[in-house]
């Protein structure tokens, strides 16, 4: 995943210290249930679509964007299914940070579907997939997004689960 240029320039005056960030996840949704998911290129795992808002960006808009850049698609959220806090992580170059997750459901016009697209550098592969029949390995998020989304498509409260 590219760094924001933003983010770079904190680093430059905090190092490695551990940086408190926004996040959001984006579980995207076809009318026959199956979610569409990426393979990232820095760890080769499957993931939902994430990332990280640019400063002063809404969450919302943050999501679409994730979803445009990383696979060509154009989605429709339909609400918010997670928020919480992950756990600390130390990524290889040593820079420390903790997520704040904000996980988005979206579902996206079927006859738009198949152009889902490898759209950056941040994927190898993007493909869709039978929840209950999901590619390996899957990121640590990846699972937990999940169940969320498809609770809160079948709750007619639609939910949203906070950790």
């Amino acid at each position: 995943m590219s760094t924001p240029e933003f983010i770079l320039s904190l680093r430059k005056k905090i190092g490695h210290d551990q940086l408190w960030l926004p996040g959001i996840g984006v579980v995207i949704f076809r009318n026959d249930g199956r979610i569409l998911l990426g393979r990232r290129s820095d760890t080769g795992k499957w993931s939902v679509i994430s990332g990280i808002p640019e400063p002063g960006e809404h969450p919302g808009q943050a999501a679409r964007r994730e979803c445009l850049e990383e696979t060509g698609l154009e989605v429709d959220l339909l609400g918010i299914c997670m928020v919480r806090a992950e756990e600390p992580m130390v990524f290889p170059n040593g820079d420390q940070c903790v997520f704040m997750d904000i996980c988005f459901v979206a579902q996206i016009d079927e006859s738009l579907a198949d152009n889902a697209r490898v759209n950056d550098d941040e994927s190898l592969e993007v493909g869709w997939f039978d929840p209950d029949n999901l590619p390996s390995p899957l990121t640590q998020t990846a699972p937990s997004r999940i169940t969320a989304a498809r609770e809160w498509l079948i709750s007619p409260a639609h939910p949203v689960r906070f950790h």
